[in-house]
């Protein structure tokens, strides 16, 4: 058996081929797994006491030849090959990188931030994982309030109740505590509600809230501030207020434009009236300021939210919010040239 080894050998080291399919069966023949080694292996138990340690040895020997012969044979044939060092030319123009494009949330939500840093507002973030305080009980939230229910919320524990915020508003409030008026912030950040997902909405959006703190503040200030900023991003000036309510804003009201009815699409965005809604606001509820630690005697403020999805799919003319979390190529490519 031995003997059959050392010719084996002999075979090895006499194999050479320029032929990548000869070397392959080489290969096969040898190293495969029914190859001359797996034999040789498996014969091993029979191999009387004496020889073992020889037989062993020299079976060792054959694999490490025969995979050092198959190694050697296909390096010098990529070596042989023409066009073999073109990677290696420094000098050679590189392949064009394929430049990527922003997501259309993160152009609205630059446009947005950079419409009020120009009037002074600084960005301000905060977890996405709350507690009961920051998200409800500080904004003046009572108990039964139907957005601490389970199945609006995505509660990660209770007692004490641990969840994912579900508004920008819980960052305002962190940002009430560790600063003390005047505060002029905006919040931009994900939000989580648990919605039925449809073209319309979806558990997880996005959202970008304004605070504006100082003594004497006043719905005048609330209204030139949104007047301004629907001009900039819309390029439309006419704003209505209708009031609402909100739990932590007092009076509120709700922000439309009046968007126009030049085309069929603007009688199906805006339901044939010619108004979109866009965003809610009011001035801050003097419960929320002491809740905060700001004397409610002394400062007022304002405070507004909008939804930067609901923004992108109007301003680029998206008629699914689906669209904005699939992560498609197609898609996404549309928006390179934005900024």
């Amino acid at each position: 058996m031995i003997d059959q080894l050392k010719k084996h050998l002999a075979e090895v080291a006499d194999f050479s081929s320029d032929n990548p399919k000869e070397i392959e069966a080489f290969r096969i023949k040898y190293l495969g797994k029914k190859g001359l080694l797996s034999q040789f292996f498996s014969e091993f138990k029979n191999i009387p006491a004496e020889e073992k340690k020889e037989f062993g040895q020299t079976i060792n020997e054959l694999k490490s030849k025969a995979t050092e012969k198959v190694n050697l044979l296909k390096k010098a044939i990529e070596q042989d090959q023409p066009g073999k060092n073109i990677y290696n030319d420094l000098t050679r123009p590189s392949e064009p990188l394929e430049l990527g494009a922003r997501h259309p949330i993160s152009i609205v939500k630059n446009q947005i931030i950079d419409i009020f840093s120009r009037i002074g507002f600084n960005v301000s973030e905060g977890p996405e994982i709350e507690d009961d305080w920051h998200n409800f009980t500080a904004l003046n939230l009572p108990e039964h309030h139907p957005a601490r229910d389970m199945q609006d919320t995505f509660f990660i524990q209770t007692n004490p109740d641990v969840l994912l915020r579900t508004h920008t508003s819980s960052v305002q409030v962190r940002y009430m505590e560790n600063n003390k008026p005047p505060i002029r912030t905006i919040s931009p950040g994900r939000v989580y509600r648990n919605e039925a997902i449809s073209a319309r909405s979806h558990c997880f959006f996005h959202q970008v809230e304004g605070l504006y703190i100082d003594k004497k503040v006043s719905f005048a200030d609330l209204k030139q501030t949104l007047q301004f900023f629907t001009t900039e991003l819309f390029g439309k000036s006419k704003i209505r207020l209708r009031p609402s309510y909100f739990p932590f804003t007092e009076p509120s009201a709700e922000v439309d434009v009046y968007w126009g009815l030049e085309t069929e699409t603007d009688y199906k965005m805006t339901k044939g009236t010619g108004w979109l809604e866009i965003m809610g606001c009011g001035m801050v509820d003097p419960n929320v300021l002491d809740n905060c630690g700001i004397d409610s005697e002394t400062y007022t403020g304002f405070a507004f939210g909008m939804g930067i999805d609901r923004i992108a799919l109007l301003l680029h003319q998206i008629s699914d919010i689906r669209l904005l979390s699939e992560n498609d190529v197609r898609f996404l490519e549309q928006f390179k040239s934005a900024l």
